[in-house]
Order: C-alpha cells, then structure tokens, then sequence
C-alpha cells in the first residue's frame, strides 16, 4: 500500500496543503509546533478514520472554518484509490472510497492499514488497563473486520447492562429476570473476543523478543502476557456470582471489557524495572510486531508512522530502526523531526529514495 498524494482543507493548523509523496522514506521537518505531527494524524485518517492523539473529530477542524477535509491517493498494488474523509460542523464524519460513501466507518477499517510509533506509546506502559486495552483491539481490528464487529456489540451490550443497573438504582428496584436478557450476548460475544485477543497475544509473543533483541542489543526477556477473567472462569459462572456486586456497582464489573495485556522483562513489570530506553525498545518492538503480523494476516503492507523518534533514541538506534524497517520490506515510511540535517545524515546512510518536506 502506498500513498501516493496527500491534500488537507482546514485540518488542525493547516488550511491548504498538499503533498505527493516517496514510495519509500518521507519526512517532515520543522520546529516544534508548525504541524509534522498533524500530518501524520492526517495519514492516521487515511487508515483507521480517526486521530491517534485521541481528539474528537471536532476539535481538529481548524479555528474559524467549518469543517475539514482530507484526501488520500493510494496504490493498492494493482490500482489507484482516493480516500475521502469530510467532518463538518454540524453533522456527522463521511469517508468515502472512490466517492463511495461507507456505510459504516468500520467497514473502512483495514483497508490502509498503519502503524505509529510516537512519544505517546509510553503511555501503554503508564496507563490503566483501557489504553492497552484499545491498542489491542487497534491491532487486532485492522486485520480483522469480524472482531471489529463483535467488539461493537459486546460494548453496545454492557452499555446497555450498565443503564439498567443504574435505573434499578435510581428508582430502588431490581429485577434480576430484566439483567438477565443480557447474558447470552454477553457471553456469546465476550468469549469471541476473549479467543481473538489470546490468540494474536501468542502469535506476536515470540516476534516481540526477537525484535526487542536486534533494537537494544540486549539480553533482557521481555514478553506479554494477556490477563483476562476468562482466563480461569466460566463467562457465565462469573456474571453470576457477580450479581449483586453488579447491582452495588451499578455496572458490570466482570468480563473481556476489564482484560489487560502486562509487559514483562525477565519476570518483572517493565513499567517497574525498565528503563527508559528499554521501554522504548520495547515499545518499538511491540509496534513491528504488529506490522509483522499484520503483513502476515492481510498480505497488505502498513505503512510506518514514526513521530519524533529521536526524541528518547540516539541517531545511531534510529539508524539501525529505520535500516530493519527496510530490510523487512515494511514498506512506505512517514518521519517527524525537529532537525533536517539529522534527518537527511540518518536517510542518506540508508540510501534509499526519500523526500524531505519542511513545515
């Protein structure tokens, strides 16, 4: 998968701009705060529908306008493709492809797929279960249009559970015979994700350590273990026995929505013993893992988005993290930085073909 050209209208900070693009290495340079990161949220669009740095829709249309739009030219290998996404003020987000409307979003979900690796990965390590959680289902989604569908209503459901409960508590009521219209769903689509999850955790595992291997030059374990309340229970028996503890809560506290993935190097929580730049070697390595398996499942090759890398790694790892990415073929790269003569130093020693765009 290639993208081939790029134009934004009123996106963020940028009310006109437009890019065409290297099948190989591009890169954004400028000082801090002119928009590099924004046009890699753009390309984020282009793939998953939606910003990476986790802002609604809204927010990214440009001060003072009305909506923005952001349009992508891309070769799937046999032809062109131009991907359209408009977000008006007033009304809801439209993607098009080859100015055909989808019907849902979810249906443009892996078509270009994508991987970012950013400042903000360390917040996997950081944050709650939930932002672990998302990024799961992120990578697992991208390959897998069937999972998307059942994670929405598995969310839809517990939603739905969840307004119950709270409108027994409200109105000091309880009946358990209404709840149970829920379990069946909940079950049903719970232990299908439960299998997904467990069974991409244990395919990306052992990827996860080589690659760990080759970026830190390390010796360290490192590993992911996918913790879940499936793992040792019964669906059924455990929304049973927390019944009433549901009803207290007045949500539903057991279940794949409470999963967590924990990160571990030699036996121990990374977040705990890393350092920081074995958490960022962990994180990078955990991002090729998913574009590894990703190629693997899809026979597409995501693009890389990598934002100011050179942020917690020094040139040489740079240099040796962009060199892996080409050898393994993982195809079209996107990079931010702060310094062009950096940049420039870390391509040409590649000598691949590349394109540099100053902000």
């Amino acid at each position: 998968m290639i993208i081939q050209k790029l134009t934004l209208a009123n996106f963020k900070n940028h009310s006109q701009k437009s890019f065409e693009f290297s099948p190989q290495i591009n890169c954004f340079v400028g000082n801090n705060g002119v928009g590099k990161t924004n046009v890699l949220d753009a390309l984020h669009y282009l793939s998953v529908g939606k910003s990476f740095l986790g802002n609604t829709d809204f927010n990214n249309i440009k001060n003072g306008e009305d909506f923005f739009a952001i349009d992508g030219e891309i070769f799937d290998g046999e032809k062109e493709n131009i991907i359209k996404i408009q977000q008006p003020k007033e009304a809801k987000k439209i993607i098009k492809k080859n100015d055909k409307p989808y019907d849902r979003i979810a249906d443009h979900i892996g078509f270009l797929p994508s991987v970012i690796i950013s400042p903000y990965d360390s917040n996997l390590i950081s944050d709650s279960g939930e932002s672990r959680r998302k990024f799961l289902d992120s990578m697992i989604s991208q390959t897998d249009s069937e999972y998307l569908f059942t994670l929405i209503q598995y969310q839809k459901t517990v939603q739905q559970r969840n307004a119950l409960l709270k409108n027994f508590a409200k109105n000091r009521f309880f009946d358990s015979e209404s709840l149970e219209i829920y379990n069946e769903p909940l079950i049903k689509f719970g232990i299908k994700i439960f299998n997904k999850r467990r069974e991409f955790i244990g395919s990306v595992a052992p990827l996860i350590q080589n690659y760990y291997q080759i970026i830190s030059n390390g010796n360290e374990k490192v590993s992911v273990i996918y913790q879940s309340d499936l793992a040792e229970n019964s669906f059924e028996i455990l929304i049973k026995e927390n019944l009433e503890k549901d009803r207290i809560l007045t949500y539903t506290s057991r279940g794949t929505h409470k999963d967590d993935l924990l990160f571990e190097m030699n036996g121990f929580p990374l977040k705990k013993t890393g350092s920081q730049g074995q958490q960022k070697s962990f994180l990078i390595a955990l991002k090729l893992s998913q574009m590894t398996r990703i190629k693997e499942l899809t026979g597409k090759t995501p693009i890389l988005l990598l934002d100011d890398i050179f942020d917690k790694l020094d040139d040489s790892r740079v240099s040796q993290l962009i060199e892996l990415v080409n050898k393994e073929n993982f195809g079209q790269i996107f990079i931010t930085d702060t310094h062009r003569e950096r940049t420039e130093s870390v391509v040409k020693r590649i000598n691949e073909e590349s394109k540099i765009f100053e902000i």
